[in-house]
């Protein structure tokens, strides 16, 4: 059998090691444009805060292809699925023959049409160990910083780059930093976190013209930078499915078992449209923990196994210079909440299942939560006040729970 990867992150990996759970010898292909061992997206700004050694940002050891059996294709681009002929084209001009082939591709910055873009000389994405390097080349403690995007990708990037340069002023349409993950107040308490380490916003407008080092925003107002760093959101990689008559909505769309349309050839991981639980439908969940889920369950059904993911949430868990903040599912439903001096918790309960979550400060018992949201644990039989006191024993069974709850009588 000949397994081809398009794709070196979290959803190829996780495809690798489970056609390795059923095929020990099968051949496994991977094609990636990127030059580099596979490695931790998020740990880009941990590297540049200097709190990790580029060593350490490796996904998996040096010697996880060769133990695996992996053939390495690096640094080559797939433009073309010739489903015909079952062969993937590269850029180079060399065809990769597959039997069974997975889209791994992952997404790209987004990056809006924004006049005099062209003019500036110093300005980067944040998402690659080459964007990564190629910011850290410029950085310098007299040079000022402008970020476009308050979202996880921009705030982190803050978050790795605050200490090494001058000042970093952070712009965004939105009303709110993390828009996509924080509920207002949620936010705020971020936000003032983040500025009581000198970092500046300038929310609730957009940058409208740029020179070589200023940008002119809608509202008149006019910020000097010496680097640009553009985060404002990413879009999946999803036109090789697209391109070969694959059915493809903002992602390619997939079943449960990360099939797609097309015959012998699956997608998992930022590319694709999964199944969202917490809303009964696909869309695309752009996250590593669902990626590695749904590349998992791609690579098992590849190997000939069946298997299927049903169970995506969107879930987000990030730190910001020592506070946490993990969130899920969605915030929608009665509100349970606990405040405290240096964060909060909040549990959104809807049908009598608990369907969201927003943990502030205190993360503990995040697993718990999440499971129960997963696995759409009905509440009803017990007081609410559990999901505070003793969430773990919702985690179980109706008649397990009275067993339990009856011996600590």
């Amino acid at each position: 059998m000949k397994y081809v990867i398009i794709g070196n992150s979290t959803a190829g990996i996780a495809a690798i090691e489970g056609i390795r759970t059923i095929d020990k010898s099968g051949d496994i292909t991977v094609v990636s444009s990127e030059k580099h061992h596979c490695y931790g997206r998020p740990t880009i700004s941990y590297y540049l805060k200097g709190d990790i050694k580029r060593e350490d940002m490796l996904y998996r050891p040096v010697d996880f292809y060769e133990k695996m059996g992996v053939k390495l294709m690096l640094g080559e681009t797939a433009t073309e699925i010739n489903t015909a002929d079952k062969q993937v084209v590269l850029k180079s001009g060399k065809n990769v023959e597959y039997d069974k082939l997975l889209v791994a591709t992952g997404s790209r910055p987004f990056v809006p049409k924004m006049d005099g873009i062209d003019k500036v000389k110093k300005v980067f994405n944040f998402m690659t160990y080459d964007d990564m390097l190629a910011l850290e080349s410029v950085l310098a403690k007299d040079k000022s910083v402008l970020v476009v995007g308050a979202g996880l990708i921009g705030l982190k990037c803050v978050e790795g780059i605050l200490e090494r340069v001058r000042s970093v002023t952070v712009v965004d349409l939105a009303d709110r930093v993390l828009p996509s993950v924080l509920d207002s107040e949620g936010a705020a308490f971020v936000q003032n976190k983040l500025q009581e380490r000198g970092i500046k916003f300038v929310l609730g407008d957009r940058v409208t013209e740029f020179a070589e080092k200023y940008a002119k925003l809608k509202s008149g107002m006019e910020i000097p930078f010496d680097i640009l760093v553009i985060a404002v959101g990413v879009v999946p990689n999803a036109e090789l499915v697209k391109d070969a008559g694959g059915d493809c909505n903002r992602g390619i769309v997939i079943d449960a078992q990360c099939k797609t349309s097309l015959t012998d050839v699956y997608a998992a991981g930022d590319c694709a449209e999964g199944y969202d639980s917490s809303i009964d439908k696909n869309r695309v969940l752009a996250i590593l923990p669902n990626a590695y889920f749904q590349g998992r369950c791609a690579g098992i059904n590849l190997a000939g196994e069946e298997n299927s993911f049903e169970i995506g949430i969107p879930m987000n868990a990030v730190g910001f210079f020592g506070l946490h903040v993990l969130s899920a599912g969605v915030y929608e439903g009665e509100c349970l909440q606990e405040k405290y001096k240096d964060g909060y918790k909040k549990l959104f309960v809807k049908n009598n299942r608990l369907v969201g979550f927003i943990l502030i400060g205190n993360i503990a018992r995040a697993g718990i939560y999440t499971s129960l949201i997963r696995n759409k644990t009905d509440l009803n039989t017990l007081d609410k006040a559990l999901l505070f006191d003793e969430p773990q024993l919702m985690a179980f069974s109706e008649e397990t729970r009275k067993c339990k709850l009856a011996r600590m009588v």
